[in-house]
C-alpha cells in the first residue's frame, strides 16, 4: 500500500491549462461585453447607468487596453481566447480610430460662421486671456460655461464687449452658469422642451444668410445626484431640422462620443467639428483620464474647414474653435 501521507500532490497539466483558458476567456468576455454595450447604446438602460456611463467615456482607452487580453490569450496559446480578442480590438479600432481621420465634408456656399466655445471653471478663466483668444481667431459666437459674476466683469474689462456688442448672459455661482455673446444681432430663442440646466438658445443674424439657430450647452455632470438631470437635458437639445433653420449647439456637453444620449442627438442631423476634421480623439477635459466632451455639433448641411483647440490657464477644460461655412 502506498502511505498517503507521504504521496505527491499534483496539479494535472490539463487542468492548469484548462484554468487559464477560463481566466483568458474571462478577460476577453469582458472587453467584448464592453464593446457591445458601446455598440448598442446600453448606457441608456436607466439601472446600469452609474457603470455604463463612465466606462463609455472611457471606450477610446479600451483599444489601447485590448493588449492586455491580447497578450494573456496569446501567452496562455489559447486559440479561441486569442480570435476572440482579435476581434474584440477589431470592433473597438472601428468605433474610435475613425475619429483621427478627417472626412468628406459637404459643400456649401454661405458665409463663414466660427465658433468657440470654452469651460471657465468656476469663473476662473474667464479674463483678459479668453478675449484674447477671441480676438486671434476671430470667433463670431462665443460660448461660455461655469460663468460667473465676477467671470462676467472681468470679461467687460477686458473688453469683450468690442467683439462681441450682443449677448444672452445668465452668470450664477459654481458650475450652473452659462452665456452667449455674440457679433453679430441675438434674438432669443428658448429650447423647447425646457431643460433642466440653463442653455440660451438664439437666431443669430448672420450677414448674407438666414438666420442660424446658436445653442450654447452645459448639461450637469452624470455624477450622483446630477445623472438624472443630465440623462432628462441631453434629448431634450435642440433637434436638427433637415432642409430647416441651420442649427448649431457648442458648449460642454459633459459626454463623448460613445454616450448613446449624445449619438441621438447627432444623428438627428448634426456633425461632431472635431471628429469631422480627424480631430475627435484629442482631449478636451484635462483630469485622468483626458476626455473629449467639449463640442462643437453643426448642420449636416455645413462644410466645416478648421477645428483648433486651445489650452486655458485656470481651466480644467480646453477651448474648442471651429471655422464652419454655413449652406
Amino acid at each position: 500500500m502506498t502511505d498517503s501521507l507521504t504521496a505527491p500532490v499534483a496539479d494535472p497539466p490539463r487542468a492548469r491549462r484548462r484554468g487559464r483558458a477560463i481566466a483568458a476567456r474571462t478577460l476577453v468576455a469582458c472587453f467584448a461585453l464592453w464593446a457591445l454595450a458601446r455598440l448598442f447604446g446600453a448606457d441608456r438602460i436607466g439601472p446600469l447607468d452609474p457603470l455604463l456611463i463612465p466606462a463609455m467615456a472611457a471606450v477610446p482607452y479600451a483599444l489601447a487596453a485590448m493588449v492586455l487580453p491580447l497578450a494573456v490569450a496569446a501567452l496562455v496559446r489559447d486559440r479561441p481566447a486569442l480570435i476572440a480578442a482579435v476581434v474584440v480590438t477589431a470592433l473597438f479600432a472601428g468605433i474610435a480610430l475613425p475619429r483621427a481621420v478627417a472626412g468628406d465634408t459637404p459643400r456649401a456656399s454661405g458665409p463663414e460662421f466660427r465658433v468657440l466655445t470654452a469651460n471657465l471653471r468656476y469663473g476662473g478663466a474667464g479674463d483678459a486671456t479668453l478675449v484674447d483668444l477671441a480676438r486671434r481667431t476671430r470667433a463670431d459666437v462665443l460660448s461660455v460655461q461655469e460663468f460667473t459674476a465676477e467671470a462676467a466683469g472681468r470679461l467687460d474689462a477686458a473688453g469683450i464687449g468690442r467683439l462681441f456688442p450682443y449677448r444672452i448672459l445668465d452668470p450664477r455661482p459654481g458650475a450652473a452658469g452659462i452665456g452667449l455673446y455674440s457679433r453679430y444681432p441675438l434674438t432669443p430663442s428658448p429650447v423647447r422642451p425646457p431643460t433642466i440646466s440653463g442653455m440660451p438658445s438664439a437666431l443669430v443674424a448672420v450677414p448674407g444668410t438666414a438666420p442660424v439657430r446658436m445653442t450654447a450647452v452645459h448639461p450637469p455632470a452624470p455624477l450622483g445626484p446630477d445623472l438624472d438631470a443630465w440623462r432628462h437635458d441631453l434629448p431634450r437639445l435642440p433637434r436638427a431640422t433637415p432642409g430647416g433653420r441651420v442649427g448649431i449647439l457648442a458648449g460642454d456637453f459633459n459626454a463623448t462620443l460613445d454616450h448613446a444620449w449624445l449619438r441621438q442627438v447627432i444623428h438627428s442631423g448634426y456633425v461632431d467639428a472635431a471628429d469631422a476634421r480627424g480631430q475627435g480623439l484629442v482631449p478636451t477635459f484635462r483630469p485622468w483620464p483626458p476626455i473629449t466632451i467639449d463640442h462643437v455639433l453643426a448642420d449636416r448641411r455645413c462644410a466645416v474647414l478648421r477645428v483648433k483647440i486651445y489650452g486655458q490657464a485656470r481651466s480644467d477644460h480646453r477651448a474648442l474653435f471651429a471655422v464652419l461655412r454655413l449652406p
